[in-house]
């Protein structure tokens, strides 16, 4: 009975914590010139995978900026102490990587770092929310 319970309560909390929307995985597409999709909700602090299918002739970056911060019309070398996390993937290859979420919940400006991908359209939003909710 107890192993029931405990089946019971686990797969519940499972339940729940899906419920807030938030994912420990982000997946995405990128290619010349967009994330698909390209708005993603993760829990504040915790771990967070991230597996990008670059279909681009290019190399692409996922690039998170700091709470409040963005490149603005281009990003520049004087963003370089905005960014929170980045990750590049080659073209017409997948790769993942692991990073710690920012643990204050809010909207992240997310962008391609590599020059003119912003330019062109390359951005969104990582949204972050308390991972109690």
């Amino acid at each position: 009975m107890k192993k029931i319970l405990a089946l019971f309560l686990i797969g519940l909390s499972f339940i729940l914590s899906s419920c807030s929307g938030a994912s420990r995985t982000i997946a995405l597409t990128s290619s010349d010139y967009h994330f698909d999709p390209n708005t993603f909700t993760i829990p504040a602090g915790q771990e967070i995978t991230v597996n990008i299918d670059n279909e681009g002739f290019v190399s692409h970056q996922f690039v998170i900026f700091k709470l409040g911060t963005d490149a603005g019309s281009k990003i520049g070398p004087e963003d370089q102490e905005n960014i929170y996390w980045r990750f590049e993937v080659a073209p017409g290859h997948a790769d993942s990587a692991t990073f710690i979420a920012p643990s204050e919940p809010g909207e992240y400006f997310i962008t391609c770092g590599i020059f003119g991908h912003l330019e062109a359209g390359m951005s969104g939003s990582l949204i972050v929310v308390d991972s109690d909710s």
